[in-house]
């Protein structure tokens, strides 16, 4: 690609921003000019691309016709009033709140996935970027499906505090340190303590039982699968952990397939990194591999023993990465190679 795209980044402050904007630094994106954007609190704060500060801008005041791309993620409300806006002006908006998810109009996202329903971006200016927990276990899961077919998932996923923003990582941390020094704690972003602790409760619970998380799940992979009729049950829990999601992931098939076949397709996958020895340390962790990190990583392929048709999988991804900004990133380059010229 030699030509170059002008792009603002929205919600620049925030980890996902400038994980955005470091992202396209690392990948060398054909950046002309980068504007990092957020709310008039943050005007004239800097932020970091590759080896330049930029200066804040204020969201409220800016041109969006000055930029060809638009990668959002400053919380859906703000989306909901500036993401069309920007669209209206020219724009691609590359959105990675929850708002837009859900339309019938706006494509929802992986590029290993579902890379052809970009063209759906010329009815509306505006491409949505799926849940986090979503992107990691569709990347996994796709060449299995592709191959044979999937009728039904449960998935535990165990999620990182950074999901929640700087206010989970400061959560964990302070308790933690108050703890180990014998010093009672407090908890203000979750409803009981986080540290050396797992909460089953993500979002907010639904009529249904299940919380607005595990539901977005559902929603979502029918959705980039194409699939209403799979079926999925997951339960969504937050974890002592500061970067890195992790997901036990029992499928059943529509057609047989053995461990073996499925470790081969996933070894040839786009995005996926097989790390599967039954010993010691022979599977991926959040920690010591995806942290910090942009692929999707599987181990403990196994045969489900209750179920002839069943395939078990631990998938492990970087959430703040490839569960946001990445994907945001890939989206860009897809949308450079086949739209924008």
């Amino acid at each position: 690609m030699s030509k170059t795209y002008d792009v603002a980044v929205v919600g620049a402050t925030g980890a996902v921003g400038q994980a955005m904007l470091d992202i396209l630094a690392e990948r060398k994106f054909p950046v002309g000019k980068v504007y990092a954007l957020a709310s008039e609190r943050s005007v004239g704060k800097t932020v970091v691309f590759g080896s330049k500060s930029l200066s804040v801008e204020n969201l409220d005041t800016f041109d969006f016709s000055q930029v060809q791309l638009g990668l959002f993620s400053p919380g859906a409300s703000i989306s909901k009033i500036y993401a069309p806006k920007a669209a209206a002006a020219g724009c691609v908006v590359i959105d990675n709140t929850s708002q837009f998810r859900n339309d019938d109009d706006k494509a929802l996202v992986v590029p290993e996935v579902n890379r052809h329903t970009l063209e759906m971006h010329k009815d509306t200016g505006i491409v949505a970027n799926p849940n986090c927990s979503t992107i990691q276990m569709v990347v996994a899961l796709k060449p299995i499906y592709d191959a044979v077919g999937i009728k039904r998932i449960n998935v535990a996923t165990y999620q990182a505090v950074s999901g929640s923003g700087a206010e989970g990582l400061e959560e964990l941390s302070m308790q933690t340190a108050k703890l180990l020094n014998a010093k009672p704690v407090e908890s203000k972003v979750y409803p009981k303590q986080i540290a050396f602790n797992c909460i089953p409760h993500i979002d907010t619970f639904q009529d249904n039982g299940y919380t607005r998380e595990e539901m977005k799940m559902v929603w979502e992979t029918q959705k980039i699968l194409g699939d209403k009729e799979i079926l999925v049950n997951p339960t969504c829990v937050r974890v002592p952990v500061f970067y890195g999601h992790s997901e036990a992931v029992s499928i059943e098939t529509q057609d047989t397939i053995t461990a073996d076949q499925a470790r081969k397709l996933l070894q040839s996958a786009p995005g996926v990194v097989v790390i599967d020895e039954q010993k010691d340390g022979g599977y991926p962790t959040p920690v010591t591999e995806s942290a910090g990190n942009d692929a999707v990583y599987v181990g403990r392929i196994r045969q489900d023993i209750s179920h002839k048709k069943g395939l078990n999988l631990w998938v492990v991804s970087d959430n703040v990465r490839k569960g946001a900004a990445l994907n945001s990133v890939q989206i860009a380059e897809c949308m450079a190679e086949d739209y924008l010229g």
